[in-house]
């Protein structure tokens, strides 16, 4: 097995993350949001599968907070938007 191949693919792979800029769209822990609610919003707007919606609204509801997507600004921008437009608190981070 040749390592030298693998640690030149993880630096290009750190360097084209950092070319990217990319975020966090953390949703945000309340007491409004039912978990049904949070979970279908998730699977809409950030086109989760069911098991991953309900993982981040667990994690959501036990640790207040759970960056749910990556990306760049203007591909989180949209779902940021659409998050809020459901009642649900979010950040870009």
């Amino acid at each position: 097995m040749d390592y030298e191949i693998q640690e030149d693919v993880l630096v290009e792979t750190e360097v084209y993350e950092e070319l990217l800029d990319l975020r966090d769209l953390v949703v945000i822990n309340d007491d409004y949001n039912t978990f049904d609610h949070v979970i279908n919003t998730l699977i809409r707007v950030c086109k989760h599968t069911n098991e991953q919606a309900e993982q981040c609204t667990l994690i959501i509801h036990y640790k207040g907070k759970c960056a749910v997507k990556k990306g760049t600004l203007e591909e989180l921008k949209p779902m940021l938007d659409a998050i809020h437009d459901a009642g649900i608190g979010a950040e870009i981070q």
